[in-house]
């Protein structure tokens, strides 16, 4: 079986006030996009009540760096309270959303993608025994790697939302 190793554990991002949901989306999915992961969306959740949308999002976007190893990383999005607002700047009003967003990122390194070392206790002890002694940096370019992207993605929807309060203030 393949192993799956925890690399970044619960990863937060709060933030309330006006946002865009869709441009949110569309800047998430275009991230992945450029990095070539491949896009997979666990769970999209929608339910309407008397104080706005309630919307919660499980995203899953995955990328193969090697025979051996393979990136995940996980996005749990909740938005609660979500209304439409419009917002007046310099006499045009612009459409947009209000509410309070929550994101959880977590990244995963799952090694045997392929479940090729798996199939035999021998080989599953060569490949545990490989990955201690002789891939240790291959591990190690792949964890940089699952760091780098999740860190530059939760940087640039801190950036997002920030440009929101900025150009808003609120």
């Amino acid at each position: 079986m393949a192993e799956r190793y925890l690399v970044i554990d619960r990863l937060k991002l709060s933030y309330e006030g006006l946002f865009n949901a869709d441009e949110l989306h569309a800047l998430i999915s275009s991230f992945f996009y450029e990095k070539g992961y491949d896009w997979y969306e666990k769970m999209n959740q929608v339910i309407v009540t008397p104080s706005g949308k309630q919307i919660h999002m499980i995203l899953e976007p995955w990328k193969n760096i090697s025979d051996y190893y393979k990136l995940i990383v996980s996005l749990k999005i909740n938005i609660a309270d979500l209304k439409d607002a419009d917002v007046q700047m310099e006499k045009t009003s612009i459409k947009t959303n209000q509410g309070t967003l929550r994101i959880i990122f977590d990244g995963f390194i799952i090694s045997d993608r392929k479940h090729k070392w798996s199939q035999k206790p021998l080989y599953w002890f060569m490949s545990i025994l490989f990955e201690k002694y002789f891939f240790k940096e291959h591990y190690q370019k792949a964890e940089n790697w699952i760091r780098n992207d999740v860190e530059s993605l939760h940087q640039k929807i801190k950036t997002y939302l920030n440009s929101f309060t900025q150009a808003y203030g609120r």
